[in-house]
């Protein structure tokens, strides 16, 4: 059996507004970081992978412990699941996730899909500490 892990990088990371979907069905394992570059979308954050690997984005990685409920809700919570009209304003991917200590893993992410143009660029790759 393979192991599902999910990468957060916004409103569901620890301490924020809805960190309790994942505090049902994850366990914490590390912080990590994704190649790719964050935007400012309204009151949350959405990435967009990039090619460039000075540009990372921080996040958390969780391991999931009952994939199949955590994704149904959390697609519908980012709103790409078959209830939402296409395109979706997210789509969730697997990616290649670099964990504090310098391993990886795949994890799933939600990856912004919508355009970016007129969008803040959070610099720092961090949405809790911009």
């Amino acid at each position: 059996m393979t192991e599902d892990y999910l990468f957060v990088y916004g409103t569901l990371r620890n301490n924020t507004e809805r960190h309790d979907l994942l505090q049902r069905f994850c366990d914490y394992i590390d912080t990590g970081m994704l190649q790719a570059v964050m935007y400012q979308i309204s009151y949350y954050p959405g990435v967009i992978l990039t090619d460039d690997p000075q540009q990372q984005v921080v996040g958390e990685v969780y391991r999931t412990h009952n994939p199949q409920l955590l994704f149904a809700e959390l697609d519908d919570y980012e709103e790409c699941s078959s209830s939402f009209a296409e395109p979706h304003e997210y789509v969730r991917q697997q990616q290649l996730i670099c964990l504090s200590n310098g391993n990886k893993l795949s994890a799933w992410v939600y990856l912004y899909n919508q355009p970016i143009s007129g969008k803040k660029l959070i610099t720092s790759g961090d949405f809790l500490n911009p």
